[in-house]
């Protein structure tokens, strides 16, 4: 291991290596153009794991609208009508999809003369003693507290959004189509305590058992991801102090080992995304229905999700006139990986990625087998040093071909290895990590459940894709499996709130009357005028 000096002089070289994982920029918040003006459109991450309680369960997770903050109401964040929302799985190594889970939502208002989306509070308020006419005194002017996400608990819940969720088998005229649910309600975000004084309860009412053993989710959460976006975007301005080492962008060996705590600040930290999960047997996605060994090729699946617009839309002659929109959709983007898109395709090229086929990612092959980020971070280091202090490894980087390939050591030895494709590929028969032994850098510390065998909410994927996408730690090289190489990272290690550790896993939205952005760990400033709210502390 290279002595503290020599860590000190590859500070400025691993900033500007470490920098570029801003095109990850919290997975696909944002990544491509055409997304950057369609946020609702813009899927932020996908996640497919075996579920932790249950290792007969899969549960699949697709969010999308990104940055939300939780106090901009005052519609807040419902889903797109106009939207098909979909994950796809291929279950026979073609990169075809085999089984669709569809969604579709629909919004409506029923209080349109209320000023917001959400309201209530207590038992009801009534209009006072002084209530000025038409309106008399005595008139309950405000609902109860919303309670519940349907029913009569429901009266303030205005803007309400219901969807239904479709099992698509097979691809083109031959598939077949089965609505499993129809008018499900999504959870809505988190207005507030006055408002929605148990939002836990409102959380847990969104979680529906269909009939054919298959559980939903669509509401708004806390967005499950985390990185330092700030640093990454002042012109390479890591946090020094972020380090144990003294070197940006490289952690100390206690810092790795931390999962619990950040060093730089989490700038997803306090914000909301919408999120579609669906929990289902694994042998309702294995290609004969049934459930396999980690040994057998049949085991492994890949995930992608899609989200598409209607190709026409017909804008109204006057108002209150409803649009018109057509039946045939244009995809708007997918997501498999959370890196490729982001690490490894141009910036010219990610619109074109964003609505192609997997099965056609042979397109794309030059961006994946010799990928620009690693070649600047290398010219980057020899023109800081002088020399070869952080070497990459030349292309063709079959190193990166797991991740886009059947390949071990996700696949097991005999799985047809099928077209370059962007998918997340997850092994069904590898049992689920404790809790207790999980590890944040998932393979590469020996967890076998973790990215990117699937990813799981709590798999640190950027510090996971620096370390393959630009150290190459997954050739096999020594001359990559050591420092600083094994410790690129950015210092964000943990997310600010806790995950469930049962369906739909991630946590509930943030409250927008009580927003803050903080991470774990970072003190808060008594304000002086709400002792119940603390303020954030700059982070320097």
């Amino acid at each position: 291991m290279p002595r503290p000096t020599r860590r000190r002089d590859l500070a400025v070289a691993l900033t500007t290596t470490l920098s570029l994982a801003a095109a990850a920029h919290a997975a696909n918040h944002r990544e491509a153009p055409l997304t950057a003006l369609d946020h609702k459109a813009d899927i932020t991450d996908v996640y497919a794991f075996v579920s932790y309680d249950d290792p007969t369960r899969v549960t699949l997770i697709m969010n999308v609208d990104p940055l939300l903050e939780p106090a901009n109401g005052p519609t807040y964040f419902p889903f797109d009508p106009e939207i098909t929302y979909a994950i796809k799985v291929d279950n026979d190594q073609d990169a075809v999809e085999d089984v669709t889970y569809e969604f579709r939502f629909r919004t409506v208002q029923t209080l349109p003369g209320v000023f917001t989306a959400f309201v209530g509070a207590g038992g009801g308020l009534a209009s006072p003693p002084s209530s000025a006419p038409p309106v008399p005194p005595g008139v309950v002017i405000v609902p109860p507290a919303i309670i519940a996400i349907d029913g009569p608990g429901a009266l303030g819940l205005g803007q309400r959004q219901r969807y239904s969720i479709t099992r698509i088998d097979g691809t083109g005229p031959t598939a077949t189509r089965t609505v499993l649910a129809t008018d499900l309600p999504t959870v809505p975000s988190n207005a507030g305590p006055r408002t929605m004084p148990d939002y836990e309860s409102l959380f847990e009412q969104g979680i529906r058992s269909l009939a054919d053993d298959t559980r939903v989710f669509a509401g708004t959460v806390d967005d499950p991801f985390w990185i330092d976006l700030g640093a990454a975007f002042d012109t390479l301005n890591l946090r020094p102090g972020a380090s144990a080492v003294g070197i940006a962008g490289v952690l100390g060996d206690e810092q790795d080992a931390r999962d619990d705590v950040n060093f730089a600040a989490d700038d997803v930290a306090g914000y909301n995304v919408n999120s579609i999960a669906v929990e289902v047997p694994i042998a309702a996605l294995t290609r004969d229905g049934r459930r396999h060994d980690a040994t057998e090729p049949e085991a492994v699946i890949g995930v992608w999700a899609t989200t598409s617009r209607p190709r026409v839309k017909i804008l109204p002659l006057a108002p209150g006139l409803p649009s018109r929109v057509s039946t045939s959709t244009a995809q708007i983007q997918r997501m498999g990986n959370p890196l490729i898109n982001e690490l490894l395709i141009g910036i010219g090229s990610k619109d074109a990625f964003s609505m192609r086929q997997p099965r056609d990612d042979a397109a794309f092959a030059p961006f994946l087998l010799d990928p620009v980020i690693a070649r600047v971070a290398s010219a980057a280091v020899f023109e800081t040093l002088g020399s070869d202090a952080l070497p990459v490894p030349p292309p063709p980087r079959n190193d990166l071909l797991p991740l886009v390939q059947y390949l071990a050591p996700i696949a097991p030895p005999g799985t047809p290895t099928g077209p370059i494709a962007d998918l997340l590929r997850l092994n069904t028969g590898v049992p689920p990590t404790p809790v207790g032994q999980r590890s944040r850098l998932g393979l590469l510390t020996g967890d076998q459940a973790g990215f990117p065998n699937g990813r799981r909410v709590s798999d640190d994927v950027v510090d996971i894709a620096l370390r393959v996408a630009v150290g190459g730690v997954l050739t096999g090289d020594t001359r990559f499996s050591g420092f600083p190489h094994n410790r690129l990272g950015d210092g964000v290690n943990t997310n600010d709130r806790p995950y469930r550790e049962t369906f739909p896993y991630v946590a509930s939205a943030h409250s927008g009357r009580d927003a803050r952005h903080v991470d774990p760990g970072e003190p808060g400033c008594a304000s002086p005028f709400d002792a119940d709210l603390p303020v954030p502390c700059p982070i320097d």
